[in-house]
């Protein structure tokens, strides 16, 4: 059985009012997690996490819900509202505040985090989303590991998911090159990656990518193909916390990480 979690103020964003009514008319109907997630055709887990504002529903989802409880199209509105006010902008001031981090906890299930990025990958994982992928996003990505090159650069620990390491993105030469750099810049003193094995088996993180960027104050951006979120929330931040402490004991230590990393890419 999946932990229940309390969801989000739901004062604090549109986002933290629809995960807020998700769960309430959930309860208020007498459905349970697992039953509500067969309607709409979304794992235990899944469900569980847009209770907790750490996803959010997809639109289709959000017309069946309106269906079944009849509500006049509140979820579908209150969704559309939802992306309208907040989506543009978010991904834009995570990077704003990764920045100004000093400490980053990164966690990544599909992709080599854009910090940890060649410009070959980065290219090849742009262009997942089509063609088009410009050279304007490519720049502004790279741009954002000068962070790294500061003087005094901030920590970035890093945890990876091993589908990263396996996952041939722009082919076997360019993922070679990936992986020995990923390999290089965990031997930095500032640097530390690790790796969750497949041998961990399931494990909470395995719903997505997020990361926790700490300077003055802490804040935690949740990644998802319809669009990140941007959580400032002290109570939401601190329970990315634990999760990603919760991801870390299933982590191999970075020695035993940088051995996987390699053989991973010898196998290529």
């Amino acid at each position: 059985m999946v932990p229940q979690t309390n969801p989000p103020d739901p004062d604090s964003s549109l986002y933290a009012w629809l995960a807020h009514d998700l769960r309430f008319y959930r309860k208020k109907y007498g459905l349970t997690l697992e039953k509500l997630g067969k309607i709409i055709g979304r794992s235990e887990s899944g469900l569980s996490n847009c209770e907790a504002g750490r996803r959010t529903i997809t639109e289709d989802e959000a017309k069946v819900l309106d269906k079944i409880w009849d509500t006049g199209g509140h979820f579908r509105r209150l969704l559309l509202f939802a992306r309208l006010a907040h989506d543009p902008d978010w991904f834009r001031e995570h990077v704003s505040y990764e920045a100004k981090a000093k400490i980053l906890r990164i966690f990544e299930t599909m992709y080599v985090p854009g910090l940890l990025q060649t410009p070959e990958y980065a290219r090849a994982a742009l262009e997942v989303d089509g063609p088009e992928a410009h050279q304007a996003a490519l720049d502004a990505r790279l741009s954002r590991q000068e962070i790294l090159q500061r003087s005094n650069p901030p920590l970035l620990w890093v945890i990876l998911d091993q589908a990263v390491l396996c996952r041939p993105v722009g082919g076997s030469e360019t993922m070679r090159a990936q992986l020995a750099h990923l390999i290089r810049m965990s031997e930095l003193p500032n640097i530390a990656v690790r790796v969750v094995p497949w041998a961990a088996g399931g494990y909470i993180g395995q719903d997505g990518p997020f990361k926790i960027l700490t300077s003055d104050r802490e804040v935690a951006y949740a990644d998802a193909p319809t669009g990140g979120r941007l959580i400032m929330d002290s109570t939401e931040v601190r329970e990315f916390g634990v999760r990603y402490d919760k991801i870390g004991l299933k982590a191999l230590p970075e020695d035993l990480s940088r051995r996987l990393i390699r053989e991973a890419m010898e196998a290529i």
